[in-house]
């Protein structure tokens, strides 16, 4: 066996997090996932047998010889397990039965939950989106089907940038851990933005969840970038992710048994710490350390419906403001302002903003003109009057 080193510590507990997580949902209780990254390796081993067996199948003594490596409790106990579930099952049910299968459901299970733990779920988020996208391109596909493909898509991204945005604000431990997930995000966004132009090209009713699902990609979007700079941030000048950080070692040995951290620091040769050190350098090397420039949080988005761009809006302004001008001039080329700013302070505000609005665009052919004087009328509405007028233009 190979000594035990704080690598190989942290991988067998990076497995058995990702087991438990992937596994939590269908488990009866807390204790229902392995705790020993032996268990997994059991349970491979004797897959790899299978195959290799091919139409020969497996007898308990063959399978027993393919994982001698391990203790004959540990071995009966898993294999009993095993066939418990299901995933390793006699070949044809029949009394006196000695020979086994494997579940192919079982293998496949344990290829997903590889590839989970390579680049944290980035592959099958991949895959379901291309998948859906084929999906709500398809002729046959219906609006409600359409409507549970972009409802799912929105929680399954709210939930991912909830949990990259605890990642910016936890430990760098569990940062570097969840590293893979931060892998590839520009293009697990733009697929994302795909879709959602796919669907609300195709059932315009749809705008109300697509605007959710467009608002959790840009949380998503939003929280994958902040985290990838504190992990770029917290690599130091080497930008090497690969070393481990100091929190790291700190947690390491405070949560690891004696026996544990004993095996791990086995190969290690500690010296005493030099007495020629005069205190003062200490804190004035401490002092003149350069730290991280905190991250600074995003702005809050707001909880209101994204309409996205008004595209008809800014392509109709011309018509409205000429809309707005010819009615106050009628027949005439010109007049003042006095005359058309009337009613209630809400009613002169509207159509002062509108008259401005004309004049500023420059496809609209008119033109406010500004006098320098002043009125002040204390009893009139309003009190403050600038005298201006509305012109038409040969433009």
């Amino acid at each position: 066996m190979l000594p035990e080193t704080l690598d190989s510590a942290l991988s067998d507990e990076a497995v058995l997090v990702t087991y438990r997580r992937m596994f939590a949902a269908l488990a009866r209780d807390s204790g229902a996932v392995v705790d020993d990254p032996a268990l997994v390796d059991i349970a491979e081993t004797l897959f790899a047998a299978f195959a290799e067996a091919g139409e020969e199948w497996l007898t308990h003594e063959q399978m027993r010889h393919a994982c001698r490596a391990h203790p004959v409790e540990q071995f009966e106990n898993r294999l009993r397990v095993l066939r418990g579930l299901g995933a390793i099952r006699e070949v044809f049910p029949k009394p006196n039965q000695l020979r086994y299968r494997a579940s192919f459901t079982s293998v496949v299970g344990l290829m997903f939950i590889r590839r989970m733990m390579d680049d944290g779920g980035q592959s099958e988020m991949h895959r379901l989106l291309a998948l859906e996208d084929l999906t709500v391109a398809g002729p046959r596909t219906t609006m409600e089907q359409a409507r549970r493909s972009a409802d799912m898509l929105a929680r399954a991204f709210r939930l991912w940038a909830l949990e990259l945005v605890t990642l910016t604000t936890g430990t760098i431990e569990e940062l570097r851990e969840q590293a893979p997930k931060l892998w590839g995000t520009e293009e697990i966004a733009r697929r994302a933005q795909s879709l959602h132009t796919t669907i609300l090209t195709r059932w315009p009713d749809l705008d109300r969840v697509c605007t959710d699902l467009r608002s959790a990609i840009y949380a998503y979007s939003d929280a994958s970038r902040r985290a990838a700079g504190r992990l770029a941030d917290s690599a130091g000048t080497t930008r090497n992710l690969t070393l481990l950080p100091a929190e790291t070692w700190r947690t390491f040995a405070q949560t690891a048994s004696r026996e544990r951290l004993a095996a791990v620091l086995d190969g290690f040769v500690f010296d005493a710490a030099a007495p020629w050190h005069d205190p003062s350098a200490i804190v004035r090397a401490v002092d003149e350390a350069p730290r991280p420039v905190p991250v600074r949080p995003a702005p809050p988005r707001s909880p209101l419906p994204d309409e996205g761009a008004s595209s008809s809006l800014a392509a109709s302004a011309p018509g409205r403001f000429t809309e707005v001008a010819e009615a106050l001039l009628g027949d005439r080329d010109a007049v003042a302002l006095e005359e058309v700013l009337t009613g209630d302070w809400s009613t002169i505000r509207r159509v002062l903003a509108d008259l401005a609005s004309a004049d500023l665009h420059p496809e609209a052919p008119y033109r406010l003109a500004w006098s320098d004087t002043l009125s002040a009328d204390p009893s009139g509405h309003p009190s403050w009057r600038s005298h201006g007028r509305l012109e038409r233009t040969d433009g």
